[in-house]
């Protein structure tokens, strides 16, 4: 079976989608999420305690989908919970687990999620973490001490398209692919035009982008997103097709910008917010 990185570097058009890890010591309910979608996603993305609420492991999880479902695992990793010494610490594990794809990310404030009294660490930022699992893939530690086995991770780095300023997000992308990301997932766009945009500027980078798309269930969703979410902007059309469809149209929108993504980029990262049978119904269509 292809790698995702192998199916990058042929061209092929990959499919991602984004699980948030139980809060249980059990992974049966994201396994049986993960199960039916094989055949359909090239990747799983495991998220690492998103909205800093307190989950299960993303990297023994990925492991576990990994194993038990047969499908390839993205594991994401913050620089909010970990020194240098835990983040070294957990890629090593993650590739004796055989799990080789990450994606970098600073990781949201502990005071916004459940466990409020946690300490962020934040010893460095997204381009430091990357920067530190491309030196492991050298074969040296953080300070040029030679590994006993080099990892081999495929290192992934989130964009955000719709921010209003594109020459500072490429600014930020641009110092990403120089710490040594080779892969991008962005944030959710909902305007074509916008979506166009930052492909092209960001071709100068030539690495495989997978441009984000979050199924809309409604206007309430819609409403939130677009108040609260910096860099979400949904034209005006959708709120109206929203209004008027509710889920239904919603899934229908969702499937025109799959079609539209297609053409786009070198891939799609699909957040279906645990509604995974919306994935079928975007996907198949």
């Amino acid at each position: 079976m292809n790698t995702l990185k192998e199916k990058h570097k042929d061209g092929k058009f990959t499919i991602t989608v984004e699980l948030d890890p139980p809060k249980s010591a059990s992974a049966k309910i994201t396994e049986e999420q993960a199960s039916t979608l094989k055949g359909l996603v090239d990747g799983i993305n495991i998220a690492d305690c998103p909205m800093a609420k307190m989950r299960m492991s993303p990297i023994a999880l990925a492991h576990i989908i990994q194993e038990d479902c047969g499908i390839e695992t993205i594991f994401h990793l913050t620089c909010r919970d970990r020194n240098y010494i835990g983040l070294q610490a957990e890629l090593l594990g993650a590739a004796g687990l055989g799990v080789h794809n990450i994606l970098t990310l600073t990781g949201d404030n502990p005071q916004n999620g459940d466990t409020p009294q946690a300490k962020a660490v934040f010893d460095t930022d997204t381009c430091g973490l990357i920067r530190l699992a491309h030196t492991l893939n050298t074969g040296t530690d953080i300070n040029e001490n030679a590994l006993g086995a080099a990892t081999h991770f495929y290192i992934g780095a989130a964009a955000n398209p719709g921010i209003s300023d594109q020459s500072l997000e490429m600014a930020k992308l641009a110092n990403k692919v120089s710490s040594g990301a080779e892969f991008i997932q962005t944030q959710p766009i909902y305007d074509l035009e916008v979506a166009k945009r930052f492909i092209d500027n960001a071709s100068r980078f030539n690495i495989p982008i997978l441009l984000g798309l979050m199924p809309l269930r409604g206007i309430k969703m819609a409403t939130y997103l677009e108040n609260n979410v910096p860099g979400i902007s949904i034209p005006m059309s959708i709120m109206d097709r929203l209004r008027k469809g509710g889920l239904e149209a919603g899934i229908e929108i969702a499937r025109e910008q799959y079609t539209e993504i297609r053409q786009l980029s070198a891939g799609v990262h699909i957040m279906p917010m645990n509604h995974i049978d919306i994935i079928n119904e975007i996907v198949k269509a």
